[in-house]
């Protein structure tokens, strides 16, 4: 059974994806998922590629929440980036 090269989702694909395009593409997937009837193989490889999606998506999120943290005011009310140390990164 082949499958559309749109619709494949490999690793190496996912990974590059910014985070606004996984999120549409993980979005799709669960509503093709709900709304279609899919053979057994197609709704696994679609679960698997929308979990590399959903950890993907997560992932930025830490990363953004992580600049988010570091950013502080400094004397003059601008803000600049904090350095932060690698046990804090560790515990996000």
């Amino acid at each position: 059974m082949s499958k559309p090269k749109d619709t494949d989702g490999s690793a190496a694909e996912t990974a590059e994806l910014p985070f606004e395009e996984a999120i549409k593409r993980l979005e799709a997937i669960v509503e093709a998922m709900e709304s279609q009837d899919l053979p057994l193989e197609t709704l696994l490889a679609r679960y698997q590629e929308g979990s590399r999606l959903a950890q993907l998506c997560q992932a930025k999120l830490n990363e953004a929440e992580l600049k988010v943290q570091q950013l502080e005011k400094n004397s003059k009310g601008e803000l600049i980036l904090k350095p932060i140390n690698a046990s804090a990164q560790e515990t996000v």
